[in-house]
């Protein structure tokens, strides 16, 4: 016998998305339990972001796990995230929001993201969490590795236009035109810069991220975004290692790669108390030079120097895992404020990733 259909959209419930919507062994779990602890050592920083009088906004707890979700997932807009948030149980549950509350519009949203990026909210979750009693213990402080990656900008070639206002056409035409960002710009975002990565390589409007990892367990420990050019990424290498935290007489060890082989880097390196392991370069040019590594056998010879450049590859699943499942491919923001924002939170969001995984049960 065939039961009965019933129309049960108008009955109350009171079974939990705890029990029923997020299963017992849902890797969120465990990311979710993580990220509420550091949000909450986090309440005064939050609190001097608001006024004491006027409307609520959108809960910086809510809104910081909001973004991280955004990453985890891969959603590309703050419309796509409301979207999702309004019918996926499993999104409301992360970020605490019951089943009956309304979500907040794109544009509020939008406002208070701006609100904590300008409040250094993202880097101060980062430390938070680096700190953490159980994550501590899987960090190593002294063998780092550094490393960039292109991020695609959010504009087209078609708006990277002469600065000197002249006659560009519509700017779909510009075989045989000498392109370069001393002379132009783009329209869209004026911050990004062309740039190609090798030669017969096409050229980008792009920026350049920065990472920093230790090597114990390649967690991400630091990060931000530069213009991008030839020089960037040693620039930036010197500016976050000057800017760690110095410990008397400890010396740390640094993996990179070709890139940062130049002599004036590495003797830099070395004033800041930082062992360079970069890979030599002692390729043959087009002319027929060699290009000298700055790294002789004084370095290459310790056994430290091979893991070191073992290790380094590992920072490349931070960057492929960014590009793969979270959002810095090409970014939807404007200007390096807001690029740099959103790499952060992909760093950010891949540690959280790993590091239950790497944590005893």
């Amino acid at each position: 016998m065939g039961g009965g259909f019933r129309d049960q959209g108008g009955l109350f419930s009171y079974i939990s998305p705890e029990s029923r919507v997020v299963p017992s062994g849902h890797p969120l779990r465990r990311v979710r339990k993580l990220v509420r602890t550091v949000l909450g050592e986090l309440g005064p920083s939050f609190g001097r972001l608001y006024a004491s009088k006027g409307r609520p906004s959108v809960p910086p707890e809510q809104e910081l796990s909001a973004l991280l979700l955004q990453v985890f997932c891969g959603i590309r807009s703050a419309r796509r995230l409301m979207e999702q948030l309004d019918y996926n149980l499993l999104y409301r549950w992360f970020v605490d929001l019951s089943p009956d509350e309304a979500i907040w519009d794109a544009t509020t949203f939008t406002k208070n993201r701006e609100r904590l990026q300008r409040g250094d909210i993202f880097e101060k979750f980062m430390a938070r969490l680096l700190n953490h009693s159980e994550v501590t213990p899987l960090l190593s402080d002294e063998h780092f590795s550094l490393d960039g990656t292109l991020i695609e900008a959010w504009a087209s070639q078609k708006t990277f236009r002469p600065k000197d206002g002249s006659n560009d056409g519509d700017g779909t035409d510009f075989c045989g035109q000498r392109r370069k960002n001393d002379i132009h710009a783009s329209v869209t975002d004026p911050e990004s810069w062309l740039y190609r990565k090798a030669v017969g390589r096409e050229a980008k409007l792009c920026y350049t991220g920065h990472a920093t990892m230790e090597n114990r367990h390649g967690v991400t420990v630091a990060g931000r975004v530069t213009q991008a050019d030839g020089t960037a990424k040693r620039r930036a290498s010197e500016a976050m290692l000057k800017a760690r935290p110095k410990m008397a007489g400890h010396r740390i060890t640094v993996g990179k790669d070709k890139a940062y082989g130049t002599a004036g880097h590495v003797a830099t390196l070395r004033q800041l108390g930082v062992t360079p392991h970069v890979a030599r370069n002692n390729a043959e040019t087009k002319t027929g030079n060699r290009r000298r590594s700055a790294i002789d056998g004084r370095t290459t010879r310790h056994a430290g120097y091979g893991i070191s450049q073992t290790r380094r590859a590992m920072i490349e699943c931070a960057f492929g895992w960014g590009k793969q499942h979270g959002t810095m491919r090409r970014t939807k923001h404007r200007g390096i404020a807001g690029v740099a924002a959103d790499f952060l939170l992909n760093l950010i969001a891949y540690n959280p990733i790993r590091i239950p995984r790497l944590v005893a049960p």
